[in-house]
């Protein structure tokens, strides 16, 4: 107990405060349940399969399992990427990663890309990060929603 005319000494003065950390949760879904990115932004409250909460995430939208090789050995198949959607292609950054739902000869594909600039105007050219697959260059008409990957996450063991 301290006395009259007693002090405390402080040993450590941190350079910089504690950051508070984020209480941000966002949702997991079911991309297959949903059929596509476009259906799956517009019923958010559906094909929940569970929260997601990491210490300082950025604001995000959902979150959702990837498939495919084509971002390999960046994802993996079975990999969790977190988005934020794209509301208006004029935020598109050139260059960033992003879940890109789009509509080629009557398919619907869902793939996970850098978004580039096209040498074709009114295209943009979908790159992946596997050396296997070729860049593709899409109308900017044929894309039916986005969402930039924000961050990821790999599960290394099933147990």
């Amino acid at each position: 107990m301290l006395k009259n005319n007693e002090y405390i000494q402080v040993l450590n003065h941190p350079k910089a405060t504690e950051k508070k950390l984020s209480d941000q949760e966002v949702n997991l879904y079911d991309i297959s349940a949903a059929a596509n990115l476009k259906t799956l932004l517009l019923n958010k409250d559906q094909n929940i399969l569970g929260k997601i909460s990491i210490p300082d995430m950025p604001k995000c939208d959902g979150a959702v399992f990837v498939t495919g090789d084509s971002m390999y050995p960046l994802l993996k198949s079975g990999d969790i990427v977190v988005y934020k959607e794209v509301k208006d292609f004029e935020g598109v950054i050139f260059g960033e990663m992003y879940l890109v739902s789009f509509e080629l000869f009557g398919d619907d594909y869902l793939a996970v890309k850098y978004v580039n600039r096209s040498e074709k105007e009114g295209f943009v050219k979908l790159v992946s990060y596997n050396t296997h697959h070729d860049p593709k260059d899409i109308p900017i008409s044929a894309i039916r929603a986005m969402a930039l990957v924000k961050l990821s996450i790999r599960k290394n063991t099933m147990i």
